[in-house]
């Protein structure tokens, strides 16, 4: 069987609907959690797919959370060789810099529900599936376009939201996520959501019950047109 090897950093950051889908399509997924698994242990190459979630720390944390140069090791031997990969909000920090991108703090946190902007390439890939689609954004950094990189979507606060390489998929905004299992992130990033100007529990639900089911679908679309492309 095909496997998604998934590296989670919180709990509730999980495969969210694509797990349904990689499950559909004959994926064993498989998680190892960040802090706690032994990640010196995974083999880069071995996976058919290797998923890098996300999380409330930065890429520039790893002094304080070594794991995190772990990951970036195994990113770098596995992109190198072209190995399809995914990455969503940290994920697609963590991919930027490992080939070459600077990640840094940007001008503001953008959490809640907005659309992206689709640049040219963007239109011609999975990500077509998101045009109108507001979406879950969550994230205070963001990265600088890796050289050879394609950029897919944008939004006014945050110019990279997406990016490709060959085989490799770097997601700065949330379309895995289940609305169904929003309050754990409600839960979860509560004292975020507390000194965030203009973000709160109540608007931040209301808003998933408005847009999380169709986001959901244009998500697994996304994933569905991507899979159908790796070669």
């Amino acid at each position: 069987m095909k496997s998604v090897l998934a590296i989670r950093h919180v709990h509730f950051e999980d495969l969210g609907v694509f797990a349904d889908l990689f499950a559909q399509s004959g994926y064993e997924i498989i998680y190892r959690e960040a802090g706690v698994d032994d990640l010196s242990a995974i083999d880069p190459l071995a996976p058919d797919i290797l998923a890098v979630l996300g999380g409330p720390i930065g890429v520039n944390d790893d002094a304080i959370y070594p794991f995190l140069r772990l990951e970036l090791d195994i990113l770098r031997r596995r992109l190198v060789t072209a190995r399809p990969t995914i990455g969503l909000c940290l994920g697609a920090q963590m991919i930027a810099h490992a080939l070459g991108g600077r990640v840094y703090a940007g001008t503001q946190k953008e959490i809640g529900w907005s659309k992206i902007d689709l640049s040219a390439a963007g239109k011609h890939s999975p990500l077509r599936h998101l045009q109108d689609v507001p979406v879950l954004h969550w994230h205070g950094d963001t990265f600088s376009l890796p050289i050879g990189a394609s950029l897919l979507a944008s939004t006014h606060i945050t110019p990279h939201q997406a990016f490709a390489t060959k085989n490799a998929l770097a997601l700065q905004f949330h379309p895995e996520l289940d609305p169904k299992n929003f309050e754990r992130w409600l839960i979860g990033h509560s004292l975020e959501i507390a000194v965030t100007p203009n973000v709160s529990v109540e608007s931040l639900r209301e808003d998933c019950l408005r847009y999380g089911a169709s986001a959901a679908r244009a998500g697994q679309n996304v994933l569905t047109d991507w899979l159908a492309q790796l070669s």
